[in-house]
């Protein structure tokens, strides 16, 4: 397995430190290879994303630590692209693609800031039914471009919190019907799924997303796949790979 992670985040977003300290972490894990995958520009949630006047830095930044440490690893800079950002995306090394939003009526709601706001948009929005809010959130999934994506991010990021309370059945034929339409719309792009570890470290899940029963889906349509952590601190790179590193084969 390569020693890479391409899903990283520094504090020029909402990841805890700075983007050296997460280089010299990935040196001392003897990693090839460390991409950075900040949050990108939403004008309407500026809580976790990098701010507009810092992009310009964050861009200047990863290129120096791109020239500083050249002998040492690979760097590279990428952007976490929303679905629902209007930034262009086409200066970095690479892009994922997420959905962190549902949008109901004018309101942008997020999805996976914590377990207690997630569960109130499900009362509040989808009249408690966690089938409703999921064929929306695979909807929306499908009605975005992908053409300038690189790597599809956190696919089911919607059951982030279900083993803590289970709002939505992931064995219901409807749920598996919308997240099944929503892959085979991506797959037309040929672009590889994260499976993605970022949820086990933070607590919420004891396994990666997508789900099971979606990697296999995945791999039966031809599907392909890379390892990500989802990191927001420097301990955090690679998480699990050593675990899951037979997934993405």
């Amino acid at each position: 397995m390569i020693l890479k992670d391409l899903h990283t985040h520094t504090n020029f977003s909402d990841g805890k430190n700075t983007a050296e300290e997460m280089v010299l972490s990935a040196i001392s894990k003897n990693m090839e290879c460390i991409g950075f995958s900040d949050h990108s520009y939403t004008e309407f949630d500026l809580t976790y994303c990098i701010p507009k006047d810092k992009l310009s830095e964050y861009k200047t930044e990863i290129n120096r630590l791109k020239e500083k440490y050249k002998d040492k690893i690979k760097i590279l800079l990428g952007i976490e692209q929303d679905m629902w950002s209007n930034e262009p995306c086409d200066c970095y090394d690479y892009v994922i693609g997420s959905v962190h939003y549902m949008k109901c009526g004018d309101e942008y709601l997020e999805i996976d800031h914590s377990p207690e706001l997630f569960f109130e948009m499900i009362e509040k929005y989808f009249d408690n039914n966690g089938i409703k809010l999921a064929e929306q959130y695979y909807d929306s999934i499908c009605n975005f471009d992908y053409s300038n994506v690189d790597i599809v991010g956190h696919f089911d990021l919607i059951t982030k919190f279900n083993e803590l309370d289970k709002r939505i059945d992931e064995n219901d034929e409807r749920y598996k019907k919308a997240y099944r339409k929503a892959v085979d719309y991506l797959l037309t792009y040929n672009i590889p799924f994260e499976i993605n570890t970022g949820a086990i470290a933070r607590g919420y899940r004891t396994t990666p997303y997508p789900n099971c029963e979606i990697i296999d889906y995945i791999k039966e349509k031809g599907g392909r796949f890379v390892l990500s952590s989802d990191s927001h601190s420097a301990e955090n790179i690679m998480f699990l790979f050593d675990k899951y590193k037979e997934l993405v084969k």
